[in-house]
């Protein structure tokens, strides 16, 4: 009893207040971690969540694509339905005639074909050997 005489009434108030900040301390730690284990909880649900919106995003891109693709096949079935458009075709493409009629077909025209397309393929390139001894002839004509 003569101890608790001896402590001051300001001795009393500082350990009720290192007891509180020990024990506020001891609080704030649980909370810390029970918000860390929400966290944790909810960032892979988070994490798929938006791994689907980009997933959706891309299959919407695709179903635009294939919508459009479907329309060009739908365009390109309407004009094949056409009789006059299979005629011009069958014509240019095919070089085809009507029955009946005479049709002619000029060679060697300047109408973009034959001596026009050779000049645009290159020349073949010759093989590897040759193209070695060209180099060495080269280099000893120099000398």
């Amino acid at each position: 009893m003569a101890e608790a005489k001896r402590r001051s009434p300001d001795s009393d108030a500082a350990d009720a207040k290192e007891l509180r900040r020990a024990h506020l301390t001891g609080r704030a730690a649980i909370l810390a971690v029970v918000a860390c284990a929400i966290a944790l909880s909810l960032a892979y649900p988070v994490r798929e969540y938006i791994a689907q919106r980009r997933e959706i995003a891309q299959l919407r891109v695709q179903q635009r694509q294939a919508q459009q693709q479907v329309e060009q096949l739908e365009a390109q079935k309407k004009r094949l339905g056409d009789e006059s458009y299979v005629r011009r075709e069958a014509r240019t493409r095919l070089h085809m005639c009507d029955p009946g009629a005479k049709c002619y077909v000029v060679v060697g025209g300047d109408d973009g074909g034959g001596k026009s397309a050779a000049r645009k393929t290159p020349a073949p390139t010759p093989p590897w050997y040759v193209t070695l001894w060209r180099s060495v002839d080269a280099a000893d004509q120099h000398r």
